[in-house]
């Protein structure tokens, strides 16, 4: 009995010996339900992600282009418009020639015959179109002096200040044809439209002993003078 008691009292110890090591092997966070310590290697991470994370939010070079284009177009809508608008914007308006802007002479010709050249020099400050043909009357004459059409430029003749358009009359007379004695002319001028005249014309003195036929008529503005006397 002795010998059982004594056995019975050791194993007691050992195992309570034995939960005391498991106790001790066993840390606070293998406890159920404790709160787990943080994850040092994950916070280092974080710690070390940072820097790159600011460099990603610094756009790339494209990137700032577009921004500067963006402000472009806001001033557009501004109604400052982009560098192309704002250079045409500061160019003079291309306009049409009339009596106000260009100076208009009448004279005659040795070669072809019968011909008078009608001469109109751009006195602006800008460019101008001369538009078809001039628009011409002589004396008290109620319709306008028919148009050689064949005489038709490829281009509409543009005048930088101090350049000239020309424009031929036919004035006919030949193989006996009847002529009519010619003293005035006045000089109208086509707008884009080609409906009618527009700005101030001109009135000129025809040359001595000028005369006119059934036949007369004048060329479309042409850009040299060879160019209208061809016709």
């Amino acid at each position: 009995m002795r010998n059982l008691r004594f056995r019975s009292a050791a194993t007691t110890a050992t195992t309570a010996l034995v939960a005391a090591l498991a106790l001790t092997a066993c840390g606070p966070d293998d406890v159920v339900n404790s709160t787990p310590k943080p994850d040092s290697t994950a916070a280092a991470g974080t710690a070390t992600d940072a820097p790159d994370a600011k460099e990603s939010e610094q756009p790339p070079a494209d990137q700032n282009a577009d921004k500067g284009n963006g402000n472009d177009n806001a001033s557009d809508a501004n109604g400052s418009g982009d560098s192309s608008a704002g250079k045409g914007s500061s160019k003079t308006k291309t306009t049409s020639c009339t009596g106000d802007n260009t100076n208009v002479t009448v004279t005659k010709v040795s070669r072809p015959l019968n011909h008078l050249l009608v001469t109109a020099t751009n006195t602006g400050s800008g460019d101008c179109h001369a538009y078809y043909a001039p628009l011409l009357g002589f004396d008290e004459a109620q319709a306008v002096t028919q148009i050689n059409e064949d005489s038709k430029p490829q281009a509409v003749v543009t005048l930088s200040p101090g350049q000239s358009a020309y424009a031929s009359i036919a004035l006919g007379g030949v193989d006996g044809a009847p002529t009519t004695a010619a003293y005035k002319l006045s000089v109208a001028f086509s707008g884009r439209d080609n409906q009618g005249s527009v700005g101030s014309g001109a009135n000129l003195t025809l040359p001595k002993e000028t005369a006119t036929t059934a036949d007369t008529s004048v060329s479309y503005w042409q850009s040299t003078m060879a160019d209208a006397l061809t016709w």
